[in-house]
């Protein structure tokens, strides 16, 4: 029995590994198995997530929660490690950028197991970004390089990874997107004329820690919201930063403020907004798949596919001129879900997690 043991830790974790778990569950003699490490904790960030997402409950459940990026991933190392001495699984598997993800590739490298990654290859080149140091590292541990579009492979290669250890694999995360879209029949919906919806999602410490950069972006978001309806799904950190922000008070309330968003809700949201605001690479991501456009809050992006596809447009080509660059997207004409040929021919079909799932055994059978 081949024993593969998913290592997950935070919300855009869940949605990437679920689409391989249900793949591996109905492949012969293998044992798939899930361990939460507990980096996101909420009930809002984390379990509902097993629930929408129809996973099972975790097999173990490290409950690391938070602290400093060090204590954190100290944490997990400790946890994780007793965890894999004692079951030996044969595959472990990490998905994305989170400390979940590095930790668990050093400790199954200094353990000798072999180690695959989900999501290998992006890269930001921007150091001053935590994620990107993990994706780096995670990379150069890991045996089986699992690529989600193009850019991945293209990197890999340039930093001297094997040809034999790459697989382009597709996207997962879009296999849960569109799985949800089906189930829950959800459908394209262009905004109406006049006011539509703006979708804000704000959580980097670049963007939320730093005062003169929040005021600015805030600015903005209340300058957005006297035309349009603005809803933002806000992360607890960025909720203190706003009602400590001098600017933040004064245009709190054009700004409607929710807790986060179950996944069905929060795509609900996606599809009908006219625009989405954001700093996350998950939710660029899944704005190209939707042909919803869509403007990062960042100077770069792991992600180029998003932009290659043209729905995202990255800050640093704004020139400055947010709210210029807001309305012409809002104006803009954008394909429909699915339809785009840069992301079809990257296999962004719902079928990734196959894919991902035929690569493991494979994988795990010849180690």
């Amino acid at each position: 029995m081949l024993q593969i043991l998913h290592v997950v830790g935070a919300r855009p974790n869940f949605m990437k590994m679920a689409p391989v778990h249900q793949a591996l569950t109905t492949t012969p003699s293998v044992q798939s198995r899930i361990l939460h490490t507990g980096q996101h904790y909420d009930r809002l960030m984390s379990d509902v997530f097993f629930e929408d997402l129809r996973l099972p409950l975790p097999d173990v459940s490290l409950g690391v929660g938070s602290g400093s990026h060090a204590e954190q991933t100290a944490g997990i190392m400790i946890g994780f490690e007793k965890q894999v001495l004692s079951a030996r699984p044969d595959v472990v598997v990490v998905y994305g950028d989170v400390n979940s993800t590095l930790a668990a590739a050093l400790v199954s490298a200094k353990l000798g197991i072999p180690c695959a990654h989900v999501e290998a290859g992006l890269r930001s080149s921007d150091w001053a970004m935590p994620e990107e140091v993990n994706r780096v590292v995670t990379d150069r541990l890991a045996r089986l390089l699992l690529v989600t579009e193009p850019s991945g492979r293209r990197n890999l290669e340039r930093e001297g990874a094997a040809a034999g250890a790459i697989v382009e694999t597709g996207n997962t995360m879009i296999d849960s997107l569109a799985s949800l879209l089906a189930r829950e029949g959800i459908t394209a919906r262009r905004p109406r004329p006049g006011r539509g919806l703006v979708l804000v999602t704000l959580h980097r410490p670049s963007n939320v820690d730093h005062a003169g950069r929040f005021e600015t972006i805030i600015s903005f978001l209340g300058t957005l919201a006297e035309d349009h309806d603005l809803v933002f799904p806000v992360h607890p950190r960025t909720r203190n930063q706003i009602e400590s922000s001098a600017v933040g008070k004064r245009l709190k309330g054009r700004l409607e403020l929710v807790e986060p968003l179950r996944y069905p809700a929060f795509v609900r949201r996606m599809v009908e907004a006219a625009l989405i605001v954001t700093d996350s690479g998950g939710v660029q991501e899944e704005s190209a798949y939707l042909g919803v456009p869509c403007l990062t809050l960042r100077s770069t992006t792991e992600r180029p596919i998003t932009v290659d596809a043209g729905t995202n447009i990255i800050e640093s080509s704004c020139a400055g001129d947010l709210g210029g660059t807001a309305r012409r997207l809002i104006a803009g004409s954008y394909p429909g879900i699915g339809e785009n040929p840069v992301l079809r021919a990257a296999h962004w079909d719902g079928r990734a997690g196959e894919r991902v799932a035929e690569a493991l055994v494979r994988f795990g059978r010849s180690c």
